[in-house]
């Protein structure tokens, strides 16, 4: 090996030795630097630089101007904010109004007229037989009410009494029982933590207005002429950039945070190379270079050839990322142009509409109850246990805790945490379900939508469906045509074949989940021991998890070495 010193080093060399404490200070013009002033200590100053280096990564961040809108993930977000009022202090009046009812159902042309008709006959109805098909009936009128009222949910007007009728499916509040009422009058209307979590007259608003696209399915097509058409248009192409810009702004502040690090260790190695003490007896003279501090000339080059590669990097990120901020902003200017009322045309509406009753069915389930309108007959929930969006929040908020990368979608190795859309229906079932794992046309940071019902027999049970589900469709989507041989789902199907267990693959998936998430967090151990393997591999634990859990099983701690293992042979 040459003892010629390579000249990127040497001149960062002579850079450092005209900075020493000895020499005079910084000059002002050096730009980062030009905060750090003379001392005696390089010490200090290499302290005070690594501060000038921290506060101008702090401030290149984009300062934030308030909560974003709920269709704009924020990828800086890594978890729900905690909930402080779950109720308010004062119950509204709403349900107390004597035109409540009339209120309700005037304007809504024949199908009101129904509803009113076989509402009466139910309730006064004394025969069992009679009254299980005026209950049937009445699925089919409520459903078709509300397929009237939905267009009006964008309307500000509208009677508060139809939100509340679409939302909690409260048309007559004397079905009310007095413990129901008062928690009913106190949950909280507006949205105010900014989760893209949303009751049913929320969601159609926002459907209306044209803030995001009806849900996808096979049997609603929409217009492809118009205004509406239009706007549809410029949202899929507004969300497929989207997606491209926060993921190239991710990508961008990680590259900037690894040329950081490596700028610090540069410093920090310079620093130990420019250390010379005297030579006893020789003073003023200083020691030549010691064996650790030539090995630091290697370890330096090193560091500049890799800064040299991530600059590489950064320069393509940011072109990128400047190219789709130019595409953000034409697309901004020509939405802006566009009438922000109701867009959407009554197809449109009418579509959804069809989509979510699917979507309530599906949480009932064929033998379920799928009464529409709430009754103290059908209604058993807590206050607490009421899928009310707080307290679904709560129980999200619990399940993330334990399985940290159930919303998180990997790109370029980077996981991007995105909630879904989460639609409450004011349902009798027990199920949650995910509709779409995220959107076709931008896969990177678009949204899923998964549903809840609102009045199971337990919140936190139809919660841990609905996210099973959803990280069953991401792994599968992500896995493709190999979705039976890879990863998560390829693992737990070839269990499944050599148990040779049949039946739906998903479902045996949810319920293992379930068990995954309430009794082997807890150290109970009611998984067969190939699946524990995979779940532990797939939806790991946190870290503090892993360590409680490795001191109370054999099992865990052997699963726990093999963490380690993977881990020292490069993840494999």
């Amino acid at each position: 090996m040459s003892d010629e010193i390579d000249p990127s080093i040497a001149a960062l060399l002579s850079e450092t030795e005209d900075s020493l404490p000895q020499q005079k200070a910084l000059n002002p013009s050096d730009g980062l630097l030009s905060n750090v002033v003379e001392d005696n200590s390089f010490d200090l100053q290499l302290e005070k630089q690594k501060a000038a280096l921290k506060n101008l990564q702090a401030q290149a961040k984009p300062v934030s101007t308030g909560p974003k809108s709920i269709h704009e993930p924020d990828l800086n977000v890594k978890q729900f904010a905690p909930i402080t009022k779950f109720f308010e202090d004062t119950p509204s009046k709403d349900y107390d109004d004597p035109a409540y009812y009339k209120t309700c159902l005037t304007g809504e042309g024949q199908s009101s007229q129904r509803l009113h008709q076989l509402l009466a006959k139910y309730l006064n109805c004394t025969d069992k037989k009679d009254r299980t098909v005026y209950r049937q009936q009445m699925v089919t009128a409520y459903w078709e009410f509300l397929k009237n009222l939905a267009p009006k949910m964008a309307n500000p007007n509208t009677a508060k009494c139809k939100h509340l009728a679409m939302r909690f499916g409260v048309v007559l509040p004397s079905l009310f029982a007095p413990e129901h009422k008062d928690f009913f009058s106190r949950a909280i209307y507006k949205n105010t933590t900014n989760e893209p979590i949303m009751y049913m007259d929320e969601w159609i608003s926002e459907i209306a207005t044209g803030k995001f696209k009806p849900s996808a399915t096979d049997e609603v097509k929409t217009s492809s002429r118009g205004p509406a058409a239009e706007q549809q248009r410029i949202m899929a192409l507004k969300s497929k950039n989207s997606g491209k810009l926060q993921s190239v702004e991710s990508l961008v502040t990680v590259k900037e945070s690894e040329r950081l690090q490596l700028e610090m260790e540069v410093k920090d190695r310079v620093s130990e190379l420019c250390r010379h003490p005297e030579i006893l007896g020789l003073a003023p003279h200083t020691q030549p270079y010691s064996d650790n501090q030539r090995r630091l000339f290697a370890e330096i080059s090193q560091r500049f050839h890799a800064l040299q590669k991530v600059d590489r990097e950064l320069t393509n990120y940011i072109k990128e990322y400047q190219e789709a901020k130019s595409v953000e902003q034409t697309l901004e200017s020509k939405s802006s142009e566009m009438v922000q009322e109701v867009n959407v045309g009554l197809e449109e509406i009418n579509g959804e509409m069809g989509t979510i009753r699917q979507m309530a069915k599906m949480t009932c389930g064929r033998q379920g109850n799928q009464f529409p309108v709430f009754t103290r007959e059908f209604f058993h929930c807590m206050d607490k246990n009421t899928g009310f969006r707080e307290n679904v929040i709560r129980e999200l908020t619990w399940i993330e805790s334990i399985d940290p990368e159930c919303f998180c979608r990997i790109h370029k190795n980077i996981p991007h945490r995105i909630v879904p859309y989460v639609l409450l229906v004011p349902t009798y079932g027990d199920s949650g379900f995910c509709w779409e794992p995220f959107d076709r046309y931008n896969r990177i940071t678009s949204r899923g939508r998964i549903c809840i019902p609102m009045y199971p027999r337990d919140l936190r049970t139809a919660c841990l469906t609905a996210v099973a589900d959803l990280r069953w469709q991401v792994a599968k989507e992500k896995a493709s045509f190999d979705w039976m041989t890879d990863g998560l789902t390829g693992h737990y199907y070839q269990y499944l074949e050599e148990h040779k267990m049949k039946g739906d693959v998903k479902q045996f998936f949810i319920e293992d989940y379930i068990l995954w998430m309430t009794k082997e967090s807890n150290g109970t151990q009611k998984l067969e021991k190939e699946v524990r393997g995979i779940f532990w591999r797939y939806m790991p634990f946190p870290q503090a998890l892993k360590d409680e859990l490795k001191k109370r099983s054999l099992c865990y701690q052997e699963l726990y070495q093999r963490d380690i293992n993977r881990s020292m042979s490069d993840g494999y």
